[in-house]
């Protein structure tokens, strides 16, 4: 296919106030995103709790790591599945039912927590249970998104969500921190439960399109449509190498946020006070981020974004771990957000556009499976060498690794932009 002039190409507002404004003028898109930040902002308060609860019972960064990876980690066998299911049933009941799991494993959690039942183990299983669970909404989720705005706002939507979940990640660890602190974990559990049934409730009342509703008719088994789309990403050009620089990245560097109450008292010798200050920090600088990002106005640019946020991230990482002072630490923190909100933004919002709208449920379901399995990945390994090197080392050297990673991705940068950027088919050998 002839390459279109610059001046002929489409011109993609992804974040203008006015095209975030205009996204968010719709009913459904209202509703959609409103359920998110509900949703997103339990899902924090219950990370937190769960993370800290697996410290106190355990004393043990592995544990903790464990902990995380157990709600993570499932992504590595059912999002490629929850992709292809997404893309060929009814996605508004997925999500529903999706979601009232995740509100029943918070609801478990509580409850044993309540009536000393719980151990390591069993929490381990019910995390598992919710992560599950979370591997087929996201890529049900966010497959909905096309019919909830028209198709010039769509850059701006999926600007939005996860503008959501940056909100969400400050809003969550402010409620965490004092509710932990004086209830303990049970109320803090219990409000991510409530979230999700909130949530739940929302989804019948959206208007979407059949079309949109579900992607295609079964076409074979749900195995052979999965591998379908291991197959499409793998030989598109520009969705193939993004996700895998973006699944390594996500292995060495995301394990750190994942298991933060070992840094938080082993490093500066705080409490639950510290780790919700410091989720927050995160979360701040995450939502002043993607602003930016929204902000740009355009799609040109966004793979550097997405490529050079990764070193911003490294050596921010390195200055976090490499201090004592906590007031720095923040800053750090802060500018770790701000870098894996424009990696996630701009890589989320490439694929989206790049992506065969019949394939859109799989290819979203494999960065599903990016932002859930690797960071889990990383935490376990993460935890296991800090038990035994201390938690500094381990960091510094994934951060190192990270940077040679980046400069693979400057390397293939020229080659991505030109597919990723510009809305193309795809080649027939890719479908």
């Amino acid at each position: 296919m002839a390459r279109r002039p610059e001046s002929a190409r489409p011109t993609y507002k992804i974040g203008s106030f006015g095209a975030l404004g205009r996204a968010l003028s719709h009913r459904d898109a209202q509703l959609f995103f409103g359920a998110s930040l509900i949703s997103w902002t339990g899902l924090w308060v219950h990370r937190i709790a769960v993370s800290w609860l697996a410290w106190e019972m355990t004393r043990s960064a592995l544990w903790v790591g464990m902990a995380a990876f157990s709600d993570l980690a499932p992504a590595v066998v059912f999002s490629p599945i929850a992709g292809a299911v997404a893309d060929r049933m009814d996605r508004v009941r997925l999500t529903m039912l999706s979601q009232a799991v995740i509100a029943c494993e918070a609801a478990l959690v509580a409850g044993m927590v309540a009536s000393g039942h719980i151990s390591i183990g069993l929490l381990l299983a019910l995390e598992a249970m919710s992560g599950t669970a979370a591997s087929f909404s996201q890529p049900a989720r966010q497959s909905l998104m096309p019919g909830l705005v028209p198709r010039t706002d769509l850059p701006a939507a999926v600007a939005c969500n996860s503008l959501c979940y940056n909100v969400a990640r400050f809003i969550g660890p402010a409620i965490a921190g004092p509710l932990i602190a004086l209830g303990g974990v049970v109320p803090a559990v219990l409000l991510n439960c409530l979230a999700y049934v909130i949530a739940c409730a929302t989804m019948p009342l959206l208007r979407v399109e059949a079309a949109q509703r579900r992607g295609h008719a079964s076409e074979g088994s749900v195995w052979a449509e999965a591998i379908a789309g291991f197959r499409y990403a793998g030989r598109h050009p520009g969705i193939g190498p993004l996700l895998l620089f973006a699944a390594i990245a996500a292995v060495l560097m995301r394990g750190v946020q994942e298991i933060l109450p070992p840094f938080i008292e082993r490093l500066f010798l705080r409490g639950p006070d510290g780790l919700a200050l410091l989720t927050a920090c995160i979360g701040v600088g995450a939502l002043i981020a993607g602003l930016w990002v929204a902000n740009r106005g355009r799609m040109a640019g966004a793979t550097a974004l997405a490529v050079g946020a990764v070193g911003v991230q490294a050596v921010a990482t390195v200055g976090f771990v490499a201090t004592g002072a906590f007031p720095f630490a923040l800053l750090c923190a802060a500018v770790m957000g701000g870098a894996g909100s424009v990696h996630g933004i701009s890589t989320q919002t490439l694929v989206q556009n790049a992506a065969d709208p019949a394939m859109r449920g799989r290819v979203l379901s494999l960065w599903g499976l990016i932002t859930r399995a690797c960071p889990a990945l990383g935490a376990l390994a993460l935890g296991s060498l800090g038990e035994v090197f201390g938690l500094r080392l381990p960091t510094i050297l994934a951060m190192g690794a990270a940077l040679l990673v980046l400069a693979w991705g400057l390397r293939r940068l020229s080659a991505m932009r030109g597919v990723l950027e510009e809305r193309r088919e795809a080649p027939a050998a890719a479908r």
